[in-house]
């Protein structure tokens, strides 16, 4: 990969933590990432560009701290079934909401 790529990750990255800190919602963050995404995904694009997308801006501005920090906040209230209600709704939903953005996506081209 060309030194210009690794630039552009970073950039894609910065503007992706700029944004986040706009949106002060992990769950909103994390369903906006992931049918974007999944609208990404399906779109056939070269290797950087999906690169740039994904390694860069969809890592950052999803990050999965956000999530784990969220979890953590309700694991500390020691609030078990409330724990395990929202893992696995988070994780549905946002599989879903991924799947959706690339149904969405296969149905616009």
């Amino acid at each position: 990969m060309k030194i210009k790529n690794f630039i552009y990750i970073l950039l894609a990255a910065y503007l992706a933590t700029f944004l986040r800190l706009f949106i002060n919602n992990n769950f909103l963050i994390s369903i906006i990432g992931s049918f974007l995404v999944g609208f990404f995904i399906s779109k056939r694009l070269s290797y950087s560009t999906e690169k740039i997308l994904l390694s860069g801006f969809f890592s950052c501005f999803t990050s999965f701290s956000g999530f784990i920090y969220f979890l953590y906040t309700i694991l500390n209230q020691a609030d078990w079934i409330k724990f395990i209600i929202f893992f696995n709704l988070i994780i549905i939903v946002n599989l879903f909401t991924m799947l959706f953005g690339f149904w969405i996506s296969r149905k616009i081209t």
